[in-house]
């Protein structure tokens, strides 16, 4: 249970296939007893296991007699005012029935910020999935659309404002606004460190050449769009799963949400073409070229799903075509801040910048059309 192979130091999730070094130190068991001690008060503390996932420190801790998940950020990455944001997020889920977790508290300690929630209920069957990898069946991907559509029923009532500035947090300004290059120079200069990536790399005709044709269309549907508190990684390794007596997975049902660090106010189709970017499409086959894979059957399910539970309204249902090819762009650039001014990767704040071109111009290619021209007849308005 632990993300280290035999005979080797820990490994983390990278930015494709690949497992490599953490960029962050693993979790221990005296670094984990001296803030569970803060948070939860004194117990013997052991770190059981620990989470490959690449952009924190994370681990299910034994501590007291009762089980945690702790989770450590750099304070560059979330302050605890940032991870207050976070919390009453997840507050007001929890009183309005959504199945998140319950937040146990937040400490600071030097240069660290740490969060500890109680465990979530359900199996982890996507423990190890990466980003951009599929469902196991259509049957779980009609589940996930379903939990979405509650999570979205349960956020509403959120009224807090957008997100403060800081790294990791999957907004939806840029092409929210009826301008969106005013919007990108904005958005780049209250964020330093990419304003000095998009210096080296920029994204302006890019931007001009890729993204604006879909905003020009989306442009009229904008303040139909109501605004929401969103999850912002659907992604089927943060659900866990209720799986049935007879230990099949087929018919197992979301129990758990996790991981609202991304969340911000956006809105229900924004959150909604997510899940559908982070699920349906093969993105990590996209070096090698265009031919990458589509869960077409997989899309249907997750739609289905959700709009048996919330029926899309008319403008969301014509925007969601349009969301689609732009929905990955803005986290691209929050990714891009977070390799170039916190890590200090020049690698992966290249791929962060391809990732930022490279998906929306696949919505242009004539295996992306097609997918939104099914979008567009089958679930259009």
């Amino acid at each position: 249970m632990n993300a280290s192979g035999p005979g080797t130091g820990p490994v983390a999730h990278g930015m494709g296939y690949e497992r490599v070094e953490p960029d962050w130190a693993p979790l221990t068991d005296p670094e984990a007893a001296e803030v569970l001690d803060a948070l939860c008060g004194p117990g013997r503390t052991r770190v059981r296991w620990r989470s490959p996932r690449p952009l924190s420190a994370a681990a299910l801790v034994a501590h007291g007699g009762r089980e945690v998940f702790l989770k450590r950020h750099h304070a560059s990455v979330r302050s605890l005012r940032g991870l207050a944001e976070e919390h009453a997020f997840l507050h007001h889920l929890r009183a309005h029935g959504a199945p998140v977790v319950e937040v146990l508290g937040a400490h600071a300690l030097g240069e660290w910020t740490y969060e500890a929630h109680a465990p979530g209920a359900g199996t982890d069957l996507y423990r190890d999935a990466l980003s951009w990898t599929p469902f196991a069946s259509a049957a779980h991907a009609r589940q996930a659309g379903a939990a979405l559509a509650r999570f979205h029923l349960a956020a509403a009532g959120h009224r807090a404002p957008a997100r403060s500035v800081q790294p990791l947090v999957s907004s939806w300004s840029i092409f929210a606004d009826r301008d969106p290059l005013a919007a990108l120079e904005r958005y780049a200069a209250a964020r330093p460190a990419l304003a000095e990536a998009l210096d080296r790399t920029p994204v302006r005709a890019d931007t001009e050449r890729l993204h604006l044709p879909f905003h020009a269309r989306l442009a009229p549907l904008l303040g139909e769009l109501e605004p929401l508190w969103t999850h912002n990684d659907w992604h089927a390794s943060n659900l866990l799963w209720h799986c049935p007596a007879d230990g099949g997975t087929e018919r197992a049902r979301v129990a758990t949400v996790l991981d609202v660090g991304l969340a911000d106010r956006t809105t229900a189709v924004h959150d909604l073409a997510l899940a559908l970017e982070r699920n349906v499409f093969g993105w990590l086959d996209l070096p090698l070229g265009p031919d990458i894979p589509v869960h077409l059957d997989h899309l249907d399910a997750l739609l289905t799903g959700y709009t048996g539970v919330r029926p899309l309204a008319a403008a969301e249902a014509r925007a969601l075509p349009l969301v689609l090819p732009l929905v990955n762009a803005e986290y691209a650039l929050t990714e891009m801040d977070y390799f170039h001014g916190v890590t200090r990767s020049a690698v992966n704040t290249a791929l962060a910048r391809a990732y930022y071109t490279d998906h929306t111009a696949w919505f242009t290619t004539s295996r992306g059309r097609a997918v939104l021209e099914h979008l567009h007849e089958r679930w259009g308005a």
